[in-house]
């Protein structure tokens, strides 16, 4: 058996990490991790924006619905799709109103619905089906909603059997101090 006295000097194999390589890779490291922390945040916070942005878009079409299904049905004349602010016959409310179901009328935005409970939304609970005991209900109260009739002009005339419709929803999101805005805009025929 042959032994090896040592001389106190390492070779290249025998080398390893410095203290400030170390300490340098665990920078570097944890830099990345607050990064993935940051993206993560992000990622949840437009999550839960998108629910409010998916509601807002749902009660902005139903509204505009409501207004074509009053014409289709003849259960208002053509001269009482406007607002009542218009100076005519008109009936749908202006300003920002809070989020009622539709009253006796069963057109959305009009002075009945000031009577009419507030309306709920319903989700599906964790079985995936809408009208079962698990259902998830969202109050509304953050929500609301503007319906403006104007008359569209051509040619220096407004048209007559044409009106523009804008739907707005305001609504505020946890992760937001200021009020968001959804807005369905589109015409509106005498004619079905």
């Amino acid at each position: 058996m042959r032994f090896q006295k040592s001389t106190g000097q390492r070779t290249k194999a025998d080398a390893g990490f410095t203290l400030i390589e170390v300490l340098i890779s665990i920078f570097i490291l944890t830099i990345g991790m607050l990064s993935l922390l940051g993206v993560f945040g992000l990622s949840m916070s437009a999550t839960m924006t998108a629910q409010e942005d998916r509601i807002a878009k749902q009660l902005a079409q139903d509204a505009f619905e409501s207004i074509y299904t009053a014409r289709d049905t003849n259960n208002i004349q053509w001269s009482s799709i406007e607002n009542v602010s218009g100076g005519g016959t008109g009936i749908f409310v202006t300003g920002l109103q809070p989020i009622k179901q539709a009253g006796a009328d069963a057109i959305i935005g009009t002075a009945d619905d000031a009577a009419a409970p507030a309306q709920v939304f319903t989700l599906p609970g964790p079985d995936g089906i809408v009208g079962t005991a698990d259902d998830v209900t969202i109050s509304l109260t953050n929500f609301k909603r503007q319906i403006v009739i104007t008359d569209v002009l051509s040619g220096g005339g407004t048209v007559a059997d044409l009106k523009n419709v804008a739907v707005t929803i305001q609504y505020y999101t946890p992760q937001s101090v200021l009020a968001k805005q959804y807005v369905l805009a589109g015409y509106i025929s005498q004619y079905r």
